[in-house]
């Protein structure tokens, strides 16, 4: 079972939380996820442990757990269906954000009028 782990310390190391899963049973593998640029932790992460019914105990006596100062959430990762993964243009906000030729006064763009 994908487990995932959520309002993690930011100190947290994968051994911290992997140790706190095995205390229930078998771990495969624990990842958390930092942030590319400074490699901080994001404060959530997932945990994969083979048997459901460890898993299922884990989740139901970390869930809510206070771990360093922080109280954590711990539920059943479920995959996104492939329609919902976020996008980088996702437009919000709308308008226009730039180009050559935006009009709406002289501000030294590439189209002055003279």
């Amino acid at each position: 079972m994908n487990i995932f782990v959520g309002s993690l310390p930011f100190k947290m190391e994968e051994a911290d939380l992997r140790e706190s899963f095995e205390a229930y049973g078998a771990v495969d593998s624990v990842k958390i996820i930092t942030d590319k640029l400074t490699g901080r932790s994001k404060g959530f992460g997932f945990v994969e442990m083979p048997d459901d019914e460890e898993a299922q105990k884990a989740i139901d006596e970390l869930n809510g757990a206070n771990v360093q100062g922080r109280t954590i959430v711990v539920n059943k990762s479920e995959p996104r269906p492939e329609g919902e993964r976020r996008s980088f243009n996702n437009n919000r906000g709308g308008g226009d954000r730039g180009g050559y030729n935006r009009g709406g006064g002289d501000r030294g763009g590439y189209n002055r009028g003279y």
